[in-house]
């Protein structure tokens, strides 16, 4: 996973010296565009198919099992086929939204959310099986095809790198779904049977879930697609470079992220909560530490380290990543808030923080992003950032005393 974020940012610095800084902007919107409408119309079905998953191994009712992944297989091309509809209806749109046109570029990204649906489905399967080394494998794969595209594609334009990274997607799909197939086919073979009683909650948890995902990426999508209506390209590009060291963190904490969701889940199915509240603290303790050793020296050598990674015409972007690196440090520290409630399967719970988030980001970036830029977005993020950890802090004291008062309530008297 660590080889995977280091490709991706590569990638962004061979983007930003090929194209260069107006065209990056551009790319950076053509790509916002295609996740935002992606997320919009994608049904989250992965944490649902590792939840149940997980629960009908346990169980070893495999009949559910493995129709609890057709189902996820049909919903997440239903999703992807409607966000390539709205990211092509958008394409006309462009030139109203935007100071450059581009209906080209955005034909184009309308096939990316077509080729990536299904991946979702294939890593569930992986991490069912236990194997998120393999599925961070493929991530590695995914990004050096990305790197590829990004290196071939910005020889010659934001339309033709959209074209690259699109069969890159493609590419990278193909490889995880067919690992995921054949995982499935090692678990005991069943005829595939209704979820049953199973049927409603499932649907419950993937629509929480869904707007649950949906809002933690979108404040990332909305802040380049924001900034792009009340700044110029090159602002968007100063933003999109300093949102690296966000990306940088959240690629740190990804491993520890994935193996809390699938070693937590996996206690909370068999009756160990405790071992995965536990585990829920040393990882926030750890992470808070960390954060204190790293940010003051990273923030000091941040005018270098843009300078020698895109180049002079990227000092403009300093200001933005420092402010970014608070965001980071918050990001990381709150990070077990993208998985624990999924493996306590109280999903919705996100929707409050991240809900209180956005809320606060919107107004804030269309305020400061139009007065100072690119550091005024960033500035945005960090006041929504704080916003963020204030409210899951809240959750999570809560969380703790429901937990206490049902451990009395059942306690021997």
């Amino acid at each position: 996973m660590y080889l995977s974020a280091f490709l991706g940012f590569v990638g962004s610095i061979i983007a930003v010296r090929e194209l260069g800084i107006h065209s990056f902007g551009l790319l950076s919107l053509v790509l916002a565009a295609a996740g935002f409408f992606q997320l919009l119309a994608d049904l989250t079905v992965d944490e649902a198919l590792v939840k149940y998953g997980f629960r009908y191994a346990a169980r070893e009712d495999w009949g559910r099992f493995h129709r609890l992944f057709r189902v996820g297989l049909w919903l997440k091309l239903t999703g992807g086929a409607v966000g390539a509809v709205c990211v092509a209806a958008l394409a006309s749109l462009s030139g109203l939204i935007w100071t450059d046109g581009l209906v080209a570029p955005m034909l184009v990204a309308a096939l990316i959310p077509l080729a990536q649906c299904p991946e979702g489905v294939g890593s569930a399967a992986l991490i069912v099986r236990g194997r998120y080394d393999l599925r961070a494998s493929f991530l590695s794969v995914s990004m050096a095809l990305r790197l590829a595209a990004l290196a071939v594609g910005g020889l010659f334009g934001v339309t033709q790198t959209v074209a690259a990274l699109a069969i890159a997607q493609a590419l990278s799909t193909a490889a995880i779904m067919g690992a995921g197939v054949k995982v499935l086919r090692r678990f005991p073979h069943s005829p595939p049977e209704p979820l049953a009683e199973d049927r409603i909650p499932f649907r419950k948890f993937v629509v929480t879930s869904s707007l649950g995902s949906l809002l933690s990426p979108m404040r990332g999508l909305l802040g380049t697609l924001l900034l792009g209506t009340v700044t110029l390209p090159p602002q968007v590009a100063y933003f999109r470079i300093g949102q690296v060291p966000e990306s940088a963190f959240a690629a740190l904490t990804s491993p520890a992220r994935l193996v809390l969701l699938t070693e937590q889940t996996a206690d909370v199915e068999r009756g160990r909560d405790d071992r995965a509240y536990r585990m829920l603290r040393r990882y926030s303790i750890s992470a808070g530490l960390l954060m204190l050793i790293v940010l003051p020296p990273l923030a000091l050598l941040m005018p270098w380290l843009i300078r020698l990674f895109y180049g002079p015409s990227a000092a403009p972007a300093v200001s933005a990543a420092r402010l970014f690196l608070i965001v980071a440090a918050i990001q990381v520290v709150w990070g077990w808030s993208k998985s624990f409630p999924v493996s306590i399967g109280r999903p919705g719970l996100r929707l409050i923080a991240q809900g209180a988030e956005i809320a606060v980001l919107i107004p804030a970036l269309l305020v400061l992003g139009a007065a100072y830029g690119a550091t005024g977005g960033a500035g945005a993020f960090v006041i929504a950032a704080c916003v963020f950890a204030a409210v899951w802090t809240v959750i999570a004291h809560r969380l703790r005393r429901e937990r206490r008062a049902a451990r009395a309530a059942v306690a021997p008297r």
